[in-house]
Order: C-alpha cells, then structure tokens, then sequence
C-alpha cells in the first residue's frame, strides 16, 4: 500500500484529495496537515511514499518545504497539488524533483493519470536491480507519454476496446482469453490482439499457468478496474 501525505492548509481541498485518493486502488491517505511545520513533524516520525503538497499555505510555502523535505533527505516523492501556474514555481518544483504537477482546478482523471504513472515507476524502480537506456527511456521518463497514448495499433476498434475494458473492468476475477471472448462477442484471435495492446498500456497483469498436462493457461488480471483509460471518453 503507498501510503500518501495531503499537505493543504483549504480543509475542503484536502478533503477532496483524500477522498480522490481512496478511489485508488494500491493507495491510503496516511494523514492531511494543513502547514509546512505540521508536515515536517510528521515525515520526521513517519515514513510515507509520496506527499501531495500544495504551494500557498502560511508560513512556510510549499516550495520551501519541498526544499527542507530534499535538506533533510527523507525519502519521498512529492507531487505539486496547486494553483500556483507561473513559470518561477513549476521550474523550482521540477528542479527539487517534484514527480509530478497538478494546476487547480484539475479532474480526477488527472489526478489518476499522475498517481498511476507514480505507482507504476515505483514498483517498477523497487523489482528492477540496474536498468539499460532502453528501459529507463520506455518505462520511466516516458511514463506520461505512454498512459497519454491514444492512438491505436492497426487493426483495434476504439469502440470495441471500449467495450472491451468494459467487461474486463466488470469482472471480478482473473480470466482467458477464451473467457473474455465470450464475454465481449468476439472471437478468440481479435480478443488477443485488444489484451495484447490492454497489457502493453499495463491495464492488465498476465501469468502463465503452467499445468501438468496439456498447454500453459495464459491468466489475465485488470490491474485496476477503476482505472478510466484515454480511450474512454
């Protein structure tokens, strides 16, 4: 579970981003603070993955906190959650490696986009020992990129996806291929081609079943069934 600190002196706004959260799957609101030196205290006796921090608070800003957070060397990841959209703010947040930055208003689609893409490079960085160019390029700097991605492979139907995702998000367990095929109303050969592209956007988790007899069962999982992906519009 990444267990997340809402920093956010407006009680409404950090409501909101607690209840945002708690849409998540994988994710828990460990607390909310409303100033710097409340969260300060907090990260010094507890340990969290992330922090979603607002800029304008009184006393210290958030931009300052971000920066004692990076003195002291806790270890944890900061998501700006902010009305502030002036260049100065967005370049001090980046080069205090904020992982993310949200401009208020935002929808929750936003808000998941950012917290899925951190989840997913988290994991990623905890299971993998070294990393080539090729990986960190495809599977960390370009993570926005690749949840943002809309177009689709030839030969895949944006309305069949649709109804697609749709099954699978409904399902309450792991499944086939041949399962889901009869399921959606197509056949086996095009429903692998649409779990082929759901895994490669990691909206579906695969494991080969590997019987005593006969072929391995291909095994697939929706990673979060309340994801909304771009292709759901």
């Amino acid at each position: 579970m990444i267990k997340v600190l809402i920093v956010e002196d407006d009680p409404m706004v950090a409501e909101l981003n607690r209840r945002y959260l708690e849409k998540l799957e994988g994710f828990a609101p460990a607390a909310i603070v409303h100033t710097a030196d409340e969260a300060l205290q907090y990260l010094k006796n507890q340990v969290v993955d992330l922090v979603l921090l607002d800029i304008f608070m009184p006393g210290m800003n958030g931009l300052e906190l971000l920066s004692a957070i990076r003195r002291q060397q806790y270890g944890v990841d900061i998501i700006l959650v902010t009305a502030a959209k002036d260049t100065r703010s967005v370049q001090t947040a980046l080069r205090q490696g904020a992982v993310d930055y949200l401009i208020k208003p935002f929808e929750f689609k936003r808000f998941q986009t950012a917290l899925h893409a951190f989840r997913q490079r988290m994991n990623l960085i905890r299971n993998q020992e070294q990393f080539c160019q090729t990986q960190l390029d495809e599977q960390v700097f370009s993570q926005h990129t690749r949840l943002n991605k809309t177009e689709l492979p030839k030969g895949l139907d944006q309305n069949t996806l649709k109804h697609v995702w749709s099954c699978i998000a409904a399902a309450k367990d792991s499944f086939t291929a041949k399962e889901m095929a009869q399921q959606v109303g197509i056949s086996q050969v095009s429903i692998r081609k649409y779990l082929k592209y759901l895994e490669s956007q990691e909206l579906l988790q695969v494991h080969i079943n590997y019987q005593a007899v006969g072929r391995p069962i291909t095994i697939y999982r929706c990673t979060d069934p309340n994801t909304i992906p771009d292709f759901i519009e």
